[in-house]
């Protein structure tokens, strides 16, 4: 079980702050704007649920085509551990 108090080593986060970079370019979406991003949807789900948002990744990805234009879509996929359903 992941303890939830658990501090990240300064290798996880260089390499979480990497990650943010290299997603942000992909969709030319700067890394202040995927913070602020992830912290609105923090924000909203949690008035639904106890979620731990420090552990929370979000990221967009190019997907399939559309319509078979062979046009890719963004995609925002978000990772959200729950902590408890029932706030």
């Amino acid at each position: 079980m992941k303890h939830f108090f658990h501090r990240k080593s300064s290798k996880e986060v260089a390499k979480d702050r990497l990650k943010i970079l290299l997603i942000s370019d992909r969709v030319n979406c700067s890394p202040e704007m995927m913070e602020m991003i992830k912290a609105d949807i923090a924000k909203v789900i949690s008035k639904y649920m106890k979620i731990d948002a420090k552990s929370m990744e979000i990221q967009i990805t190019k997907t399939g085509s559309k319509g078979g234009r062979g046009v890719k879509t963004p995609a925002l996929y978000a990772n959200i551990p729950i902590i408890d359903l029932n706030q």
